[in-house]
């Protein structure tokens, strides 16, 4: 068996050390921070994140931290219309064989950390923050900021969207700032008036604008995002912004959804960044996933979803592989079965912010008939291809 490094305990890190580590691989997590923890908020989990976490063993316990919402409801975010609903209850599992859900953070991070430090296969080590790498045909070395060295027969690089490993294994530079800014709160649900509780993610869709809304934490909180279309050029990352500020900035959301707006306490703004695609991820012994290989704006709600996927994949392609054995070419294959789904997918969350989220006008009525002729049946299979995927280490055939 290997012993494979990983750069970032985040989400995607910690669940690709489970995965190795349950295909009898030494793993050692490497986390720049001094802490294991997530911070963020709300984040939604669909059918396929589940079946990766069925997968590595933690399904029932993510469950029962989660949020089982009835519906995703767009709905026109100046006369409080709704456009379309698409129905995630019994038909829906039936038909994906897992729920839709949605969590904070912590409840997908919390169940990762404690199956990791439960695992004599895996170790944990914060306050190492990946500074580079080395490798030769047997091993790549690692080196952290503060000049500690480790050692292993393979590095996955899971730090996210401003990966070190990856500038030095793809060089791409910089994020590509997207233009949008987004304001997040979470609030105590008694803030919220019983009748505007709902079990649904809802978004309102205005010209350049939306907003979106669900109840995280058992039921505790409001998970409340704003996003602004407003051209911001510059990274932003956690910004403490006054809650004036945010109103004034979506003047003309309607009554429901300015109700839901105003009642947001310590907000925090981010301007979004992704990257383009890219076809390879892996040099060597050394490989990328989750934000570090696919950063993707959130609008298809599939960032974590794909990470988990990823963990999957890489746990199975390796799975009995030897130290002496052929690890650069197992991560070969693995590149090759992610990169057209997370790239669809990359593109696909794009697409979702220009076309189907911040059109006005023509364009917007436009938008609005084709999701009023749509059926059940017709919202199931356009997400088929995400939410029902099952063999994430097969390559996708576009």
């Amino acid at each position: 068996m290997t012993h494979a490094l990983i750069a970032g305990g985040g989400i995607g890190g910690l669940a690709t050390a489970l995965a190795l580590a349950r295909g009898g691989h030494h793993v050692t997590v490497l986390e720049r921070e001094d802490v294991f923890a997530e911070i963020g908020a709300g984040i939604q989990l669909a059918p396929n994140a589940f079946h990766a976490l069925n997968l590595l063993g933690l399904g029932q316990e993510v469950r029962a931290r989660a949020v089982f919402v009835d519906e995703l409801r767009l709905m026109d975010g100046m006369t409080g219309e709704k456009l379309v609903a698409m129905p995630l209850t019994e038909r829906y599992r039936r038909r994906f064989g897992n729920p839709y859900a949605v969590v904070h953070r912590r409840d997908l991070h919390t169940p990762l950390l404690s199956a990791c430090r439960a695992d004599d296969g895996i170790e944990l080590v914060a306050g190492a923050s990946v500074d580079g790498y080395v490798q030769d045909a047997a091993r790549v070395t690692v080196t952290t900021a503060d000049g500690r060295t480790f050692g292993g027969d393979l590095l996955v690089g899971a730090d996210g969207i401003r990966s070190t490993v990856r500038a030095r294994l793809v060089g791409d530079g910089a994020p590509r700032v997207c233009g949008h800014t987004i304001y997040r709160s979470v609030i105590p649900i008694e803030k919220v008036p019983r009748r505007l509780r709902w079990n649904a993610v809802t978004l309102w869709a205005g010209p350049a604008w939306h907003f979106v809304h669900y109840i995280i934490g058992g039921g505790r909180y409001l998970n409340l995002a704003a996003i602004l279309d407003d051209g911001a050029r510059e990274p932003v990352s956690g910004r403490p912004t006054r809650r004036d500020v945010v109103r004034g900035r979506f003047p003309d959301l309607g009554d429901t959804a300015g109700l839901l707006l105003g009642l947001g306490e310590q907000w925090r703004q981010w301007v979004l960044c992704d990257r383009d695609p890219v076809d390879i991820w892996t040099d060597g012994r050394v490989a990328l996933m989750g934000d570090a290989a696919h950063p993707m704006l959130q609008y298809a709600a599939q960032g974590a979803c794909q990470a988990l996927e990823d963990a999957v994949a890489l746990g199975d392609v390796l799975a009995e592989a030897a130290a002496a054995d052929d690890v650069a070419r197992r991560l070969e294959t693995y590149n090759a079965a992610r990169r057209e789904r997370t790239a669809r997918t990359q593109l696909l969350a794009r697409e979702m912010g220009t076309q189907l989220y911040h059109p006005a006008g023509g364009r917007a009525r436009e938008r609005n008939a084709m999701l009023r002729s749509l059926t059940e049946d017709d919202l199931y299979d356009k997400v088929s291809w995400l939410h029902g995927a099952k063999d994430f280490a097969r390559a996708e055939r576009c």
